[in-house]
C-alpha cells in the first residue's frame, strides 16, 4: 500500500470534531418475523443497545451495538457492553479534554483491551454526527479512501441468511421465498448433523444460484465425521464455507483447507486488518467477513478494505440482524468496490415488520446506498418509543 493511500485512510480531520452536550443509551426490543436459528440458539426477538450523542449545537447522530444478550457469538455482550461504556469508554472520552472525533475514538480508547464492538458504536455515532454536521453522506465519505478512479456503488447487491430449519420442507419453502423475492445469494446456517442433507437439498431444488453456508465455529478439525461431513459439501460448488472452526483455531483452518475445495471464509477469527492479513498469509482462508463492529469500527473496516483491494482478497459485508439504523451504515460500506460477494444487507422485512426507520427495500436483487448526510436515514420516532425497553442518559461532566 502506498504511502499516498495510507494518508487518503487518515478520517480524523478536524471537521468533524464535535462537542456532545448529551449521549443516550437506549435499550429495544425488536420483535422479528420469523425465529432465527443458529448453531449458538434461538433468537425470536433482536435486542439491541443504539447510541444517541447529540452536540452543543444540535446536530444527533446514531449507531447500534452490535452484541448480542448472551456472550456466544464472541465474549461481548449487551450488558457488558454498556456498562464498558459508561463506566470506561465514555469518561475516558471526557478525560481527554479534547472536542471528540471519530477518528480519534480507536487511538484514545486503544489502552481499554478489546470491547471493539461497544468502541464501534460510540465511533460510528461520533462519526454519523461529524458527517451530518457537514452535510456528508458515510459513502460519500468512505470514498475518499478508494484509489484513483474507484468509485462505490449506488445499489449494493444483497444475500439473505437462512437458519436452521426444523425440517428440510420448512427450509425449502423458506429459501423458495427469499429466491421468489429475488435475493441473488442464499447463505444457509450449518451445523453438525444439519449440513450435507440440508445444502443437497437446496441445491436440487434451486440449480445454480449462488449458495454458502455459515457453521458459526460449530466443528472441530479433530472429529472425522466433522471434516469428512465439510468435505462432502464440496460437490454442491459452494462460494463459501464461512468460520467452520472456533475463532482461535487458525491452525485447523489451515489444515481443513486442505482438504477442501470449497474456499474457506473466516467471520469470528477477524477483529482487525492484521487478523486478516495474517489469516490469509497463513493459509487459513481466502476469503473475509467483514463486520465493522467486529474489528471496531467502521474506520478500520476500512483499512481492512484497503489492504484487500490491494491483495485481491475477496470480502462481503456481514451481518448481525441490524436494525434500519445498523443497516445503512452497513450498506454504505458494502458499496466499497473491494466488496466482491453479496452481503448479508438485506430488506428491513427480512426481519422486522416494522424497523426503525424508513424500511430497506430489494429492488431487482439490490439495495439503494443512503445518500443522504450521515448514515443517510432518519430514526422513526414512534417506531422506536414502540419498543424502547429503557433509557439511560449520560452527560459529559
Amino acid at each position: 500500500m502506498s504511502a499516498s493511500t495510507l494518508e487518503r485512510l487518515d478520517l480524523a480531520e478536524d471537521p468533524l470534531a464535535l462537542t456532545p452536550s448529551r449521549i443516550d443509551l437506549v435499550e429495544v426490543g425488536l420483535p422479528l418475523v420469523r425465529p432465527f436459528r443458529t448453531s449458538f440458539g434461538t433468537s425470536t426477538t433482536r435486542a439491541a443497545l443504539l447510541l444517541r450523542v447529540e452536540t452543543a449545537d444540535g446536530v444527533v447522530g446514531w449507531s447500534e451495538c452490535a452484541a448480542d444478550p448472551e456472550p456466544l457469538y464472541s465474549e461481548e455482550y449487551l450488558a457488558g457492553a454498556e456498562h464498558v461504556l459508561l463506566e470506561h469508554l465514555l469518561p475516558r472520552l471526557a478525560a481527554s479534554g479534547r472536542r471528540w472525533s471519530a477518528g480519534g475514538v480507536a487511538d484514545l480508547l486503544a489502552p481499554i483491551a478489546g470491547h471493539r464492538m461497544a468502541k464501534a458504536a460510540l465511533e460510528t455515532a461520533l462519526l454519523d454526527a461529524g458527517l451530518r454536521a457537514i452535510g456528508r453522506s458515510f459513502v460519500d465519505h468512505f470514498a475518499q479512501t478508494l484509489p484513483a478512479g474507484a468509485t462505490p456503488q449506488a445499489r449494493v447487491p444483497a444475500g439473505v441468511s437462512v437458519g436452521i430449519a426444523d425440517s428440510l420442507d420448512a427450509l425449502l419453502a423458506e429459501v423458495a421465498e427469499y429466491v421468489d423475492r429475488g435475493y441473488v445469494r442464499i447463505k444457509l446456517k450449518i451445523e453438525p448433523g444439519w449440513d450435507v442433507d440440508p445444502v443437497r437439498e437446496v441445491r436440487r431444488s434451486f440449480g445454480d444460484i449462488a449458495l454458502q453456508v455459515d457453521a458459526n465455529a460449530a466443528y472441530r478439525i479433530d472429529v472425522a465425521e466433522h471434516v469428512a461431513a465439510l468435505v462432502a459439501l464440496d460437490e454442491f460448488d459452494l462460494l463459501l464455507v464461512e468460520q467452520p472452526l472456533a475463532a482461535e483455531d487458525l491452525a485447523g483452518h489451515v489444515a481443513l483447507a486442505r482438504h477442501l475445495a470449497t474456499p474457506i471464509c473466516l467471520d469470528e477469527s477477524v477483529r482487525s486488518v492484521r487478523d486478516a492479513r495474517g489469516a490469509v498469509e497463513l493459509g487459513a482462508c481466502h476469503i473475509v467477513n467483514v463486520k465493522p463492529a467486529r474489528v471496531g469500527g467502521y474506520l478500520e473496516a476500512l483499512h481492512l478494505h484497503a489492504w484487500a483491494l490491494g491483495s485481491g482478497v475477496p470480502l462481503w459485508c456481514g451481518g448481525m440482524l441490524e436494525t434500519g439504523i445498523g443497516r445503512a451504515a452497513n450498506l454504505a460500506l458494502a458499496a466499497l468496490p473491494g466488496f466482491t460477494l453479496p452481503g448479508d444487507v438485506s430488506a428491513s422485512d427480512r426481519y422486522y415488520a416494522r424497523d426503525l426507520t424508513t424500511p430497506f427495500e430489494l429492488n431487482g436483487g439490490a439495495i439503494a446506498v443512503p445518500t443522504g448526510a450521515g448514515i443517510g436515514v432518519a430514526v422513526d420516532d414512534d417506531a422506536l418509543a414502540a419498543v424502547t425497553r429503557r433509557r439511560h442518559t449520560w452527560t459529559p461532566s
